[in-house]
C-alpha cells in the first residue's frame, strides 16, 4: 500500500488549491534506472482504466498497475533536506538505494 504523510498531504492540498486541481487525484509513477535505483514522477491526473486508487491522509492517489510492484510499501513525505528547502521524498523499501530514516532523527 502507498502512503502519504500528513506533511506531504498538507503541501499537496496547498498545491491543488493554488493550481485549481481540487478534484484531481495525484498520479504516482516509478521505474528503475540503469543503476537499479527507482526514479519517480508525480502530478495531478485523471484516473484511467486499470489504475489502482488509494486514499491516504485525505489525498486520492492513482497508480497504474505496472507501477504497483515498485511502489508497494512506499511512503511519500515532505521534509526539510537543507536549511529552509523543503522537498518531497519517497521512502521506498523496494529501492536498493533506500536507507530507512534513523528514529533518533524524528
Amino acid at each position: 500500500m502507498f502512503k502519504v504523510t500528513k506533511a506531504a498531504a498538507k503541501e499537496l492540498k496547498r498545491s491543488m488549491e493554488h493550481h485549481d486541481f481540487d478534484d484531481m487525484p495525484l498520479r504516482i509513477a516509478a521505474k528503475k534506472n540503469e543503476e537499479g535505483a527507482i526514479e519517480y514522477q508525480m502530478g495531478f491526473d485523471e484516473p484511467g482504466p486499470g489504475d489502482a486508487m488509494v486514499a491516504s491522509s485525505g489525498i486520492d492517489v492513482v497508480i497504474a498497475n505496472e507501477h504497483k510492484p515498485l511502489l508497494a510499501g512506499t511512503e511519500l513525505d515532505y521534509v526539510e533536506l537543507e536549511d529552509g528547502k523543503m522537498h518531497f521524498i519517497f521512502l521506498n523499501p523496494n529501492d536498493p538505494t533506500f536507507v530507512p530514516p534513523d528514529p533518533q532523527d524524528s
